[in-house]
């Protein structure tokens, strides 16, 4: 079974069943048989100001995968679960002010999710750490990242690598909001390997640069797991950045289709994805394929 955007929608062996989600579903969900495999892409879709856009059913999107339009089989929107991992980089390129910043960002983030979603939080340095795990209460998250302090050097690669195997087997949709200044040092992973990765996982990403460019890398992850890279330079910015992920992640919409037998990838095989609305002025964000099993 695929896994895209990070809701399992189960496959029920003889009976069919319909997706348990705390969101409003548009008519009777779809059925699924024991032996169908559905590919599942988030999507968020804004105006031409930025905001989330709101209340479109399945008929008002469009899904093609290698340019071959699909029938979208299974729809559903509005506030989704979310397991949420924060990745802060705390190498020593980041002392000082960035990461002054990146811990505030951090802390300031964790208190703005619902009761419901779940977090962790994984410092990064020249290894990854989980130093706040899902059993954690967010009270006792805020106080570990106060406590983190600048370390060795910086293994963004092998970092966010680690947070997308840490997330892999967790229910519901995932997320990856990474502080950094982007500056990889001593990753044993390539950038070419991170980006295979986030295409073979679940996890919308989310980085936030801090400094004054946005590394290439940070944002071709965003483009390919359906998120949006931030690049932020000053601390008055902090709150708007901060505000633009929260609103992203807040209401998104899942749709879910069944390749034809005859268009179904192989194992290994690259597929890519694209979502669009009928509605004008309007533009989706979504994850642009994914890998065969």
């Amino acid at each position: 079974m695929r896994r895209l955007g990070g809701l399992f929608l189960a496959a029920l062996v003889c009976t069919a069943a319909a997706v348990g989600l705390s969101a409003r579903q548009d008519t009777p969900v779809a059925q699924f048989s024991s032996q169908v495999q559905l590919v599942e892409v988030y999507a968020t879709v804004i105006d031409a100001a930025g905001a989330p856009v709101t209340g479109l059913r399945r008929e008002d999107f469009e899904v093609y995968e290698d340019g071959q339009r699909q029938e979208i089989s299974a729809f559903a929107a509005g506030e989704f679960p979310l397991t949420l991992l924060l990745g802060v980089d705390r190498s020593w390129s980041m002392a000082g002010e960035r990461l002054r910043l990146a811990k505030r960002a951090s802390q300031a983030f964790i208190r703005s999710l619902r009761p419901e979603d779940r977090t962790m939080v994984m410092a990064i340095s020249s290894a990854a750490e989980i130093v706040a795990p899902l059993t954690m209460d967010r009270a006792a998250q805020v106080q570990e990242i106060d406590r983190l302090d600048p370390w060795s050097t910086t293994a963004l690669h092998d970092g966010i690598i680690a947070a997308l195997d840490r997330l892999e087997d967790e229910p519901g949709r995932q997320a990856v909001v990474v502080f950094s200044d982007g500056a990889d040092r001593y990753s044993r992973a390539t950038a070419v390997q991170v980006i295979d990765r986030a295409r073979r996982g679940n996890a919308l990403i989310y980085p936030i640069a801090l400094g004054r460019d946005r590394p290439p890398l940070l944002a071709e992850l965003a483009v390919t797991s359906g998120g949006r890279s931030f690049l932020l330079r000053d601390v008055k910015d902090l709150d708007k950045t901060l505000a633009d992920v929260a609103r992203e992640l807040r209401y998104q919409y899942l749709l879910g289709y069944t390749p034809s037998s005859s268009h179904a990838a192989r194992a290994s095989e690259w597929r890519s994805i694209r979502v669009t609305t009928l509605e004008p002025g309007l533009r989706v964000r979504a994850r642009d394929g994914y890998v065969g099993d």
